[in-house]
């Protein structure tokens, strides 16, 4: 009787420990995708961006559809985008990427991977 006394005293002080434990671990898995997911992603945005900005004729980029070619005319918002000897697209800027063969070279794929 005296021992299933000492356990319900226990199993009350322990329920409450339990919620500070729950809340606990609730803060460590949003720490956890803050800092697998939602910082790195962001980091790569404002990488991307970068680029957008610094983006100059003649630079070589790709596409979100997969297009490669090589800047022509930058206007505002627009790029025509020289594919082949004439043959000129324009397209919006937020749908341009660097070029895999430049990421490359720069060693921009390392940097991603380590990151």
């Amino acid at each position: 009787m005296l021992n299933a006394i000492l356990l319900q005293a226990q199993g009350g002080a322990g329920a409450q420990g339990s919620g500070w434990t729950s809340i606990l671990m609730i803060v460590a898995l949003i720490a956890i995708f803050y800092f697998f997911m939602i910082r790195p992603q962001s980091k790569k945005q404002k990488e991307i961006k970068k680029f957008r900005d610094a983006m100059q004729k003649g630079d070589k980029v790709t596409t979100a559809g997969g297009i490669h070619g090589k800047i022509r005319e930058i206007k505002n918002d627009v790029i025509v985008l020289q594919i082949d000897d004439n043959v000129k697209i324009t397209i919006d800027k937020a749908m341009v990427y660097p070029s895999a063969s430049d990421a490359v070279e720069s060693g921009a794929d390392i940097k991603n991977t380590n990151a």
